[in-house]
């Protein structure tokens, strides 16, 4: 099987037996173990378009890789489709676009920007892989100043199911365009994308870190202020148990900690101003707040940058209240023993609500506030992190919304969540979509 695939493929194809298969499948998220029957690390466009059509005629179901940061579950069968090796990245300062192969991460589309003045609207996290976040949104930490991530693709090269490679835009198969950004699963494989960069250099943002006795007030303080907080100015609060591990910092590790996010895109003076009531809401453990390169984006929310297990809950909310506090207080305050290490509040609104002309898949978009639940340890993956988590979905129910977002649903990824994810009307229209570019259902789907 292998060695008439490798005929058709410039990339290596591995079976379970061949050596570099479980590095070749290695998830970024170290919680799932992919073991399929053949994975492909593809090298072009080309290839993706033979793995797929080899795909359809063997039978086999295909999935797609590049980070594996949204590794929730593990593959365990049909063909894997690695694209880390389509790192084509080229950054156009005239028409101020980023060609993006769908093996590049953000980190180094936003270092290639800087060089230019520039910045793509993405995620957090400088490792994720760009096409994930993109299809999946992209909700990022200026979201509310500058939308999501996918409201600045121009075009998508894509592979369908019947392994045709194809570009998709505004005015090429603008039905495919409209599903990919936001639409996420069984839609085609993504090879490549030119997104839209943004004139910005600096910022006036970073972290204030609060201290366990200062949690309570001054995540008070943070929801009150989200009441009327400018569209330019996008916060989140996380409260964190940082483990004693020597490759953290000495000022945070082994303490408990609240981590009010701010991300202003202007003067360091407005940002200031701006930032005071924050600042002034209780002590302030630790100001990692200030004027910040636009090319230190990912210092913001610092995520790790080395691949490790974890398992992500993820919903969305309507507006919240003090009310709202009290439970989630009584759930990850600074003397709950939490089996969760990361417990975060993501303000949203402000540009990430509006839909782009034409519009968009994008889920979620009405929602106010994004709660997210991180927990590490394995030993607590199959029971108490699961039980954990339905036992806050029950608390915060009343300020709960149906709908959500795909990269932020998390666990557990259910046919009936998935249901709810988007509209009834989008809902319809993303499968009228994916029936027409992948009638056999090649492409795996989530649940």
């Amino acid at each position: 099987m292998t060695s008439t695939l490798s005929a058709k493929v410039t990339g290596p194809v591995l079976a379970p037996y061949d050596e570099g298969y479980a590095d070749e499948v290695s998830a970024f998220n170290l919680a799932a173990t992919h073991t399929p029957q053949l994975v492909v690390g593809a090298t072009s466009a080309a290839d993706v378009a033979a793995a797929v059509r080899y795909a359809g005629d063997h039978g086999l179901h295909v999935s797609v890789q590049s980070t594996g940061h949204g590794a929730e579950s593990s593959i365990t069968s049909g063909l894997l489709i690695t694209t880390k090796r389509l790192d084509r990245l080229t950054v156009d300062p005239a028409t101020r676009t980023a060609t993006i192969g769908a093996g590049q991460q953000w980190g180094a589309v936003v270092a290639a920007a800087a060089e230019h003045g520039l910045l793509p609207i993405a995620g957090a996290a400088s490792t994720v892989g760009v096409v994930g976040l993109v299809t999946g949104g992209g909700l990022g930490p200026l979201a509310r100043s500058h939308g999501v991530a996918s409201d600045y693709v121009e075009s998508f090269t894509v592979v369908t199911g019947a392994g045709e490679i194809v570009t998709a835009s505004h005015t090429d198969h603008p039905d495919l365009f409209w599903a990919l950004r936001g639409g996420k699963w069984g839609l085609g494989i993504v090879t490549e994308m030119v997104v839209r960069l943004v004139p910005l250099t600096e910022l006036y943002a970073g972290t204030l870190f609060f201290d366990a006795a200062d949690i309570e007030p001054a995540l008070r303080a943070w929801v009150s202020y989200t009441e009327s907080a400018s569209d330019q100015v996008s916060t989140s609060a996380a409260i964190i148990r940082m483990p004693p591990f020597e490759a953290i910092p000495e000022a945070l590790r082994g303490r408990t900690l609240l981590a009010l996010r701010f991300a202003y895109p202007g003067a360091v003076d407005e940002g200031a101003r701006l930032a005071a009531p924050l600042r002034e809401a209780a002590p302030v453990y630790l100001d990692l707040l200030g004027e910040l390169p636009a090319r230190e984006i990912a210092k913001i929310h610092n995520d790790p940058a080395e691949p490790a297990a974890s398992q992500y809950y993820g919903m969305l909310l309507d507006p919240i209240d003090q009310d709202f506090v009290g439970v989630l207080l009584s759930f990850f305050g600074p003397t709950v023993e939490s089996p969760f290490v990361v417990a975060e509040l993501r303000h949203l609104g402000g540009a990430a609500a509006v839909d782009v002309s034409g519009g968009s898949a994008v889920a979620g978009r009405e929602g106010s506030f994004l709660l997210a639940m991180i927990g590490v340890r394995p030993d607590l993956f199959e029971k108490v992190l699961p039980d954990a988590a339905f036992d806050v979905r029950e608390a915060v129910a009343r300020w709960a919304r149906a709908d959500g977002n795909p990269n932020f649903m998390g666990l557990p990824m259910t046919a009936e969540r998935l249901a709810t994810m988007w509209t009834e009307g989008a809902n319809t229209r993303l499968g009228e979509v994916r029936w027409r570019y992948d009638p056999d259902a090649v492409f795996t789907k989530p649940a």
